[in-house]
């Protein structure tokens, strides 16, 4: 219940939506202070790393390359395949208990700090914004405006550096996909000979100016399912940014000279400073709510008019609701603990896969539609298909043997170089005299060879005549 004794009604409904069904246009007012500095300083040292990953290389390999035509995928210079895939399958589950980690622990603090989302429409078409169109009222009056001349202007302008933006957040996505060098071949190669891949740019481009240049603060409140699934994960000892109602109620405006404590009125002055430069369009007064994505820009307005009025900051700070509750100092609880053993088990599991799976994979496969022959009374062959997996960021001069002495082993195709970060397939055939036959499936181990050096084998059932 509300302070004013009326039901917390905010809650059923978005703060960017109306009565009437139709959206509430958010303009946020230009607020900087202490926590938007430091969320400045995360924020592009994100964007830089964002932008100059795909010309990072490691071994000669891309820093992050998720090529999915070619089923090919880089993280830190190291190569994966889809015979990996178990380990992205962990690596997604160990993403997943991270996120809950976080969230339990730090609330949506994600959302504000991290999120491309935020990052790109707070830190980067934001700034634009207040350059061109000005602060919030006069983004209000601009808007209010009819369309004439000054503000055909304004819009154009805005909207094609946000095009223009958005076109190269495109590319740089694509950039991770199909790799920088690739990337540059097609830009200054003919048009006409990458009709699908530059219709497939100018699609995300206009997806991602419509996000950021209309869609906005509603994927953060109605798409991103993030900000239900804190509703599961947040508990009383969560950290958010909160408003501390104990010290900021019963709310009034300020008046020099007055003391608040005989006319028991609390800190806060009712400025609506923390509501005019909210993103969201909500009221954080009003309590933990799903639009929040804890950008803390409140906080730092707040604090803003607690100086000017020579008042204590932390009137909206970063708090747990047992915090503000209590006045205790915020602690792991037994639920943050759990979550934290389980998550570093993962990933304890995660790096011993990645550390121990094998850089050269070989699989034998029988070729498809083939039987054994008999080449004559004494003589059997079997043909089968040798894939070498290369997932290392050299080049391998190898060899195939047979290592369990039973058969003899000849490679069809030429020598087998197999290249950096590629998979090499040779037809083989094996003969085995009709003395070593074991049966109409032999065991034979085929062995892979650098130099003198045994890499791996594998073990095949050579098919022959029964008994």
């Amino acid at each position: 219940m509300a302070q004013d004794g009326r039901f917390d009604e905010f809650r059923d409904k978005i703060a960017t939506v109306g009565a009437d069904g139709k959206r509430i246009w958010v303009f946020p007012k230009k607020q900087l202070g202490k926590f938007f500095n430091r969320r400045s300083i995360v924020a592009y040292s994100l964007l830089l790393f964002l932008f100059a990953g795909p010309f990072i290389k490691i071994g000669g390999e891309p820093l992050l390359l998720f090529d999915i035509l070619e089923r090919k995928f880089v993280i830190l210079g190291q190569i994966f395949w889809p015979q990996d895939m178990f380990i992205f399958a962990l690596g997604a589950v160990a993403f997943v208990v991270l996120i809950i980690v976080f969230t339990v622990v730090f609330g949506r603090l994600f959302c504000g700090w991290v999120c491309p989302q935020t990052i790109f429409m707070e830190m980067v078409f934001r700034r634009i914004e207040y350059w061109i169109d000005g602060d919030w009222t006069a983004q209000k009056k601009l808007d209010r405006m009819p369309w004439n001349r000054h503000k055909i202007y304004k819009r154009s302008l805005k909207w094609g550096i946000f095009w223009i933006i958005s076109f190269l957040i495109a590319n740089t996505f694509l950039a991770y996909i199909v790799g920088i060098e690739k990337l540059q071949e097609i830009i200054f190669d003919d048009p006409g000979n990458h009709i699908g891949g530059l219709l497939a740019i100018i699609g995300f481009t206009t997806v991602f100016f419509a996000v950021f240049a209309w869609f906005r603060e509603q994927v953060c409140t109605t798409v991103c399912p993030y900000g239900r699934l804190q509703g599961v994960l947040l508990d009383k000892n969560s950290i958010v940014v909160a408003y501390d109602d104990k010290r900021g109620e019963n709310r009034a405006p300020f008046r020099k000279k007055e003391n608040r404590d005989e006319t028991e009125k609390g800190d806060c002055i009712d400025c609506h400073q923390c509501v005019n430069v909210c993103p969201t369009g909500i009221d954080i007064r009003n309590g933990t709510q799903l639009e929040c994505v804890n950008c803390t820009l409140c906080m730092d307005a707040c604090d803003s008019m607690m100086d000017r009025v020579g008042l204590e900051k932390g009137l909206i700070r970063l708090d747990s609701e047992e915090g503000i509750r209590t006045g205790k100092k915020w602690k792991l609880t037994t639920r943050a603990k759990a979550y934290i053993v389980l998550m570093f088990a993962i990933l304890g599991l995660l790096m011993v896969m990645l550390f121990s799976r094998s850089e050269i994979q070989l699989n034998i496969l029988s070729l498809k539609g083939s039987s054994y022959t008999k080449v004559n009374d004494t003589t059997i062959v079997n043909i089968y298909q040798a894939k070498i997996l290369n997932k290392t960021n050299q080049e391998h001069d190898i060899d195939l043997a047979v290592t369990s002495g039973n058969a003899e082993l000849e490679v069809v195709g030429g020598e087998l170089i197999l290249e950096k970060g590629s998979e090499l397939s040779r037809n083989i055939i094996i003969r085995m005299n009709r003395k070593d036959l074991d049966g109409p499936k032999t065991p034979v181990v085929v062995g892979l060879y650098k130099g003198d050096e045994l890499i791996t084998d594998k073990e095949i059932k050579f098919s022959g005549p029964g008994f």
